[in-house]
């Protein structure tokens, strides 16, 4: 067998034992000795680095290499990528009048020709994809070409394995074995078409942030800022390294730079498989050569890209290795740009000299579209044509460029990581080994508290640049406390006040619940991004809802403090110190339910004015069912179960009793008793002789100074019996967490990023 050919990083004496393992592990498997797993050479390979390098444990630091680096030492046995007939169909609904619906009707029950399976009356099938099939090798760049609405990026999702399992039919080998969709996300990085980043970070603190969550935690910190600046500079970011990405609201780098940036966040590990949708969308032709150059040098490092291009340039082509040209879901042309000139000259529309190739290609495809016959012709030549190649190349091997196999999928990884490749998989703490499977199942390249802390950081330092944010939501709660203080400035102790004091409390701790509404957009903006890192294993999804959880309190401690100062002494609330506290804790909490509810919500709801509206609505039901407008025992059996999922109806029972608990406080003494009743015009002397016929009657003497109604007495009219203030702080608390659970699994079964 060949020995496996490394770069300059790799010593001899290591080199020697990384051959000595693979010759061994094929001499196994011609005896009855078992082969040894991919992740024990991945151990292996572990080993030998921590006896190179001697740090104890620690990767080297990956060596970027240069166009020049690749020609000086020629690589054995590449990684060789084959999709064989790719399918992939989907109902559309039809568009339906009362004349087409009989019609449909009768082709349906006669069943015409054309007709397809599964076609039913108010849904057609539509075919994205129509057995495509092709290959594509490391150190070079395969793309994938045609007019809008071919099924460009839905191949590269189906390669990708970004198309739910059971939707797509055919095969994806890599090396000849079927590519697992755990070991894909290993190995494999997702470029999105949409340049999904934080505007408010530098082009260095993006790729930092991105090296923290990929590369694994035993690369010291050090080693990892080497990393991105050596992909700073092969991705010619130097000059834009401290500039912020931006936004529409604030000036930042330039579109290809920010290209370049979405590029480098998901090659930081330096993955074997790149798949990048359009990355050339919406660039000047200057900027979208530097990026496919980018792109070149990237797989002659030892990468397999992929990438769906629209209209490449003349520039661009010269740059392309192989190309699929597709038509409405079909194969058109498949094969290196140089042959194209051969293939339509024989198809009989040879390509005028001086002209783009693909401009040519593609007008073409275009008009034969717009014709009666369709590509149908177009496609049945391709057919023909990869059936002559096909007979060639089997009948002459010395035409084929491929005559040395390639390794089994496990050994070339190995080798693969062996030269510096796909960092984060180069320690034996990010993979475990599957024995039933045999196969290598990705886990994460950092532990849980590590991922909580930098998504923490990052959190913390966006919000930090953009401080109007918190200030506008601290200036409305402010706003609100300080209305609220000025309307119920100190109230009294009379039946009024009592009606006042209702009033406040119900006011107040809806208040709460709706400045919460702001957090609805928070991952509303960011979802994409979330869904793009987790995708291929960036951060578990459970990191994420727990920094977020952790990032949102002391901005909501902050909040609750600034609204319970601002309006406990000038309402005049009772309790001293200890109320106040108390509640300070229970606006917090309400702040804490509220933001988690609302969060929960951005999570299920994917639009911010909806979200918006829904938040609105519930929040209403809410305080309808909260039993201020309507006692616990007047509301509908029917409706009860709403009263107690309400989640205004604990934090306003808690400051209810955190008011009323004082049993000898008294609220309403002697004449008071006639101030909510049509007898409170009377004169005073008129009560007084009411108060002291209503004394003989009941048989106790009742004066101007007997107190009549306590505060026991007002929670017992409320309907405020069946919990405790602190039960009701610790249920507001417990629908806190229970949201922000249901988030994650919100988060769980809504962001799987795949097509149906």
């Amino acid at each position: 067998m060949s020995r496996i050919v490394a770069d300059n990083s790799i010593s001899p004496a290591r080199d020697a034992y990384f051959t000595m393992e693979l010759n061994s592990s094929h001499h196994n498997r011609g005896g009855s000795t078992e082969s040894p797993t991919l992740g024990q050479l991945l151990k292996r390979v572990g080993d030998v680095r921590k006896e190179a390098t001697g740090d104890g444990g620690e990767t080297p630091v990956h060596q970027v290499l240069e166009l020049g680096d690749v020609s000086m030492e020629p690589r054995s046995l590449p990684f060789v990528l084959n999709f064989n007939n790719l399918t992939y169909c989907v109902k559309v609904p039809r568009k339906l009048s009362f004349s087409s619906v009989f019609s449909r009707r009768r082709d349906l029950l006669g069943a015409p020709a054309d007709s397809v399976a599964g076609d039913t009356l108010f849904t057609k099938t539509k075919t994205l994809l129509n057995n495509i099939s092709g290959e594509a090798r490391d150190g070079e760049i395969l793309a994938v070409l045609g007019a809008s609405g071919s099924g460009k990026s839905t191949l590269i999702d189906a390669l990708a394995n970004r198309i739910a399992k059971g939707s797509l039919k055919g095969t994806v080998t890599l090396n000849r074995e079927i590519l697992e969709s755990r070991l894909l996300k290993v190995i494999s990085a997702y470029v999105m078409q949409d340049d999904l980043l934080f505007p408010m970070l530098t082009v260095e603190e993006t790729l930092m942030f991105a090296a923290e969550f990929r590369l694994p935690r035993t690369l010291s910190k050090s080693k990892k800022k080497m990393r991105v600046q050596a992909l700073i500079d092969q991705l010619g970011l130097r000059n834009a390294a401290k500039t912020v990405i931006g936004d529409e609201g604030h000036r930042g780098v330039s579109g290809g730079e920010r290209r370049r940036v979405s590029i480098g966040i998901d090659i930081i590990h330096d993955p074997i498989l790149l798949f990048l949708d359009e990355p050339t969308s919406g660039l000047d032709s200057t900027s979208a050569y530097m990026v496919v150059k980018v792109l070149q040098r990237i797989a002659q490092s030892g990468s397999l890209v992929i990438m769906s291009v629209h209209q490449p340039s003349y520039r661009i082509l010269g740059l392309l290795d192989r190309l699929i040209f597709l038509s409405r879901g079909q194969t058109v042309y498949s094969g290196s740009p140089t042959n194209l000139p051969g293939y339509f000259a024989e198809f009989g529309n040879p390509i005028p000299e001086n002209e783009n190739r693909t401009e040519f290609a593609l007008d073409l495809i275009r008009e034969l579209e717009g014709s009666p016959g369709g590509t149908k012709a177009l496609v049945e030549f391709n057919k023909s044509w990869e059936s002559k190649k096909n007979l060639i190349r089997t009948s002459d091997p010395a035409v084929t460029d491929d005559k040395l196999q390639p390794l089994s999928l496990k050994e070339a990884i190995s080798a693969s990581i062996s030269r510096g490749k796909l960092v984060s998989g180069a320690t034996t703490n990010s993979v475990t080994v599957d024995p039933s499977s045999n196969s290598m199942v990705p886990t994460f390249a950092n532990p849980v508290w590590t991922e909580m802390a930098v998504l923490s950081r990052r959190s913390i330092m966006n919000s930090r640049r953009m401080p109007e944010l918190f200030g506008i939501r601290l200036g409305a709660v402010m706003v609100t406390g300080f209305i609220l203080a000025t309307m119920f400035w100190q109230l009294d102790n009379s039946p009024k006040g009592i009606q006042e004091r209702l009033g406040f409390f119900a006011f107040a701790m809806s208040t709460t619940f709706y400045t919460c509404a702001d957090a609805l957009p928070v991952f509303l903006q960011e979802r994409y991004i979330f869904m793009r890192e987790t995708a291929y294993n960036a951060y578990r999804r459970s990191s994420y809802v727990l920094s977020h959880s952790i990032v949102a309190l002391p901005s909501l401690v902050f909040l609750s403090l600034a609204f319970s100062a601002t309006t406990f002494w000038a309402v005049g609330l009772d309790g001293g110190l200890a109320g106040f506290f108390f509640y300070f804790f229970i606006i917090l909490a309400s702040f804490w339910a509220g933001s988690s509810f609302v969060t929960f919500l951005s999570g299920v709801v994917p639009h911010v004015m909806l979200g918006y509206t829904i938040v609105v609505a519930i929040l209403a039901y809410f305080l309808l069912f909260s039993g201020f407008f309507i006692n616990r025992d007047r509301i509908p059996p029917y409706w009860i179960w709403f009263h107690y999922l309400s989640l205004v109806k604990y934090p306003y029972e808690a400051v209810l009793q955190n008011e009323f608990e004082d049993p000898v406080k008294c609220f309403v003494r002697g004449v008071q008793i006639f101030d909510n009743s049509p007898l409170g015009k009377v004169p005073d002397a008129m009560k007084v002789k009411l108060l002291d016929s209503l004394s003989q009657t009941l048989g106790m003497r009742i004066t101007q100074s007997t107190c009549l109604t306590t505060g026991v007495d007002i929670l017992d009219q409320q309907g405020v019996t069946d919990l405790s203030k602190w039960s009701c702080l610790w249920v507001t608390v417990a629908w806190g967490f229970l949201f922000r659970i249901l988030f994650y699994f919100s988060l769980l079964i809504g962001s799987k990023n795949k097509r149906r």
